[in-house]
């Protein structure tokens, strides 16, 4: 009972990373609002550069994701 008590919170500590990148998507795109709004010329190297900033924030929210599951269902 102890075991699984303790992989349940591990799951849960681990799944803390997914709020994390969900703020950081927000602001990457947040941020691409403001900066074409200020300069329409770059909407496309901002929008490269954004989806970069996207795709690395959410790399990281499935290492976290595969993290838990694996806490979760291994031995």
């Amino acid at each position: 009972m102890l075991l699984t008590a303790a992989k349940l919170i591990g799951a849960g500590l681990a799944t803390i990373g997914l709020a994390g990148a969900g703020a950081g998507i927000g602001t990457i795109f947040g941020s691409l609002v403001i900066a074409v709004s200020r300069n329409p010329n770059e909407q496309d190297e901002l929008f490269r550069l954004a989806i970069l900033g996207f795709a690395l924030t959410e790399a990281t929210a499935l290492f976290a994701l595969m993290m838990a599951f694996l806490i979760l269902f291994t031995f």
